[in-house]
């Protein structure tokens, strides 16, 4: 017979299951069992941290397993996914008839991929300028075409331009070179500025560069 813990974790990983998929791909749920400091991680759903079945607890599970007065719920807090995407969580800490914590279902949402969409639907809600009410930017459109281009490209993967792994960026490069626009003048920096990247990396993506032994 399972034991009052071990229900707890069982039903625990039905609801990381069930609201993984529901909220996929925006958001990841993970289950920690926090009577296993080690090997706290017993369910992931919808992974976007890259973690794993077995990983350690994370500082706030730590701080629960020393502290039953620690907030059963925290909402909210900001936090970053290991590349660096900016992430919003929730912790709900689970507690058996003792009192004692048990385990813990952490929600972890990746705002980085919100703001992809917002940008999308940004661009989508644009209008075109009235002849009467013309607005200068020293900024060149070409080069602002660049950025919309590679944040559409992020978008249609999910992500964001900064995310993408290389083999994402090498076929972003090589559609704004098909465009292009990879010949327009400091097009590389800003490329490389967008991706996050050295202007040298940029510059390897390039198709021609490519194709050389």
């Amino acid at each position: 017979m399972l034991t009052e813990n071990q229900l707890l974790l069982r039903e625990g990983e039905k609801i990381v299951d069930a609201l993984g998929k529901t909220l996929a791909p925006l958001v990841e749920v993970v289950l920690h069992d926090l009577t296993r400091r080690e090997h706290a991680v017993v369910a992931i759903s919808n992974n976007l941290s890259g973690r794993s079945v077995g990983d350690p607890a994370t500082e706030i599970g730590l701080a629960r397993m020393v502290d039953p007065e620690f907030p059963e719920v925290l909402q909210n807090y900001p936090n970053r996914f290991p590349d660096g995407r900016p992430a919003k969580s929730t912790s709900i800490g689970l507690k058996n008839s003792r009192g004692d914590y048990v385990a813990a279902i952490c929600l972890n949402v990746d705002i980085s991929m919100l703001t992809a969409v917002a940008a999308s639907l940004s661009q989508l809600a644009q209008t075109q300028v009235s002849p009467t009410d013309i607005r200068e930017s020293l900024v060149s459109p070409r080069l602002e075409e660049l950025r919309v281009t590679l944040e559409r490209f992020a978008t249609g993967l999910n992500t964001t331009p900064r995310a993408l792994i290389p083999a994402q960026r090498r076929e972003a490069v090589r559609q704004l070179a098909e465009a292009g626009l990879m010949d327009l003048k400091n097009a590389q920096s800003v490329v490389a500025d967008i991706l996050g990247v050295a202007r040298s990396t940029v510059y390897t993506y390039l198709p021609d560069q490519g194709a050389k032994p």
